[in-house]
């Protein structure tokens, strides 16, 4: 098994509120992809809450394989997601991908 993991960093908002808003929006809109998408065997999106720390969202997703990644990322749902909801608001991205060993 592989986890694939994604830290965002959001641009500047207007007010915290705005901000923790879009940040509800993203991580409903990336949940949902778990009833689209049937190779994630789980996904979970977190917030930081730690205020003097770089990364404001981590997105932590299970799959089989590498290859499973790649068709994940490239899923007309989760390239929805992305377009309409992170690139607009998306100031920086990191991302790994391990193995898990049981």
């Amino acid at each position: 098994m592989l986890r694939h993991i994604v830290m965002f960093k959001l641009k500047e908002f207007a007010s915290p509120e705005e901000k923790q808003a879009k940040m509800e929006e993203i991580k409903k809109g990336l949940e949902s992809l778990a009833g689209s998408i049937d190779i994630l065997r789980s996904i979970q999106v977190n917030f930081n809450i730690n205020p003097s720390e770089t990364w404001d969202l981590i997105l932590t997703t299970e799959l089989d394989s590498l290859g499973d990644v790649a068709v994940y990322a490239g899923h007309p749902a989760h390239v929805a997601v992305v377009k309409n909801l992170i690139a607009p608001v998306k100031a920086d991205r990191a991302c790994v991908d391990y193995e898990v060993w049981n």
